[in-house]
């Protein structure tokens, strides 16, 4: 596991001239789409996972399936046992001198007690563990907007001493480059290293919005004037796009969100491209 500070003192950064003791100097295209993680046409199940608690969420989700597929077969197969045996033309008085069974009510009292048991503890384990508090090598500040998305980087300033920040907007469907995706493409990505622990910070400028890309695991509300926060830790480099998922306003399905996971090398490179802007 890569700690982003025990290889790099923040005291540096202040310094564009040192960054380059890390990095060679040449340019890479950060809207590559290479590695993309994207939804798939007509998709009907998760996307590919990016980090641990989204692989919670699936094998949680896996597990619980598991369970009402068992409960979906045994009702049906009862129900079906239950009307062709008890059927009013095959056994008129049957019904008449039937008595409570009490073995048959324990059983169908305990069994979904367990079952519920079974569900519950892995589900209340996974949400704990999703609202741990790390100590993050990497905070993002996120601010919602009507229509669009607003990044900064505390940790980091330019030369102007000023914090690392940028717009996100939609890219329009008539500017898209050959291999883009509608919708969900954007000027400006957010860029973080691999293997490390990030934590998101979010808020909302106007009205209610919701951070959430689906391939990390994360939703998080943003409501102006409050702060809330989410932690990731990316597994594996590539692209990972989320929307808004707050109903704002009229063009609330235009202000996607893309999350770019790249080597720690090419971070560095990235940040010293945007502290010499």
């Amino acid at each position: 596991m890569i700690n982003f500070f025990s290889y790099i003192n923040l005291s540096l950064f202040n310094k564009i001239d040192n960054i380059n003791y890390f990095i060679n100097n040449k340019e890479v295209n950060f809207n590559s789409n290479s590695d993309l993680d994207a939804p798939s046409p007509w998709g009907l199940y998760f996307q590919d996972s990016a980090t641990p608690q989204m692989e919670g969420i699936e094998e949680l989700h896996n597990n619980i399936m598991f369970y009402l597929a068992i409960i979906l077969f045994t009702v049906t197969w009862m129900m079906v046992v239950i009307i062709k045996t008890f059927k009013a033309t095959k056994s008129v008085i049957s019904h008449k001198y039937m008595n409570h069974g009490t073995l048959i009510e324990l059983i169908w009292t305990i069994t979904p007690a367990v079952i519920l048991i079974l569900i519950a503890f892995p589900s209340f384990k996974l949400l704990y563990l999703m609202d741990e508090v790390m100590d993050p090598s990497l905070v993002i500040y996120g601010e919602g907007h009507q229509w669009y998305w607003s990044y900064q980087y505390p940790d980091f300033t330019n030369a102007d001493n000023e914090f690392i920040e940028f717009d996100s907007y939609i890219v329009p469907e008539a500017d898209l480059e050959e291999g883009t995706l509608r919708m969900l493409e954007v000027d400006n990505r957010v860029i973080i290293p691999e293997l490390t622990h990030t934590r998101f910070v979010v808020s909302a400028a106007d009205v209610i919005h919701s951070f959430a890309c689906p391939s990390l695991g994360i939703k998080c509300d943003a409501y102006p004037g409050r702060l809330n926060q989410s932690s990731v830790y990316l597994n594996r480099q590539g692209t990972y796009f989320g929307q808004c998922s707050e109903i704002c306003g009229i063009l609330h399905s235009s202000m996607p969100i893309a999350i770019q996971s790249v080597s720690l090398k090419k971070f560095l490179l990235w940040l010293r491209d945007q502290m010499s802007d």
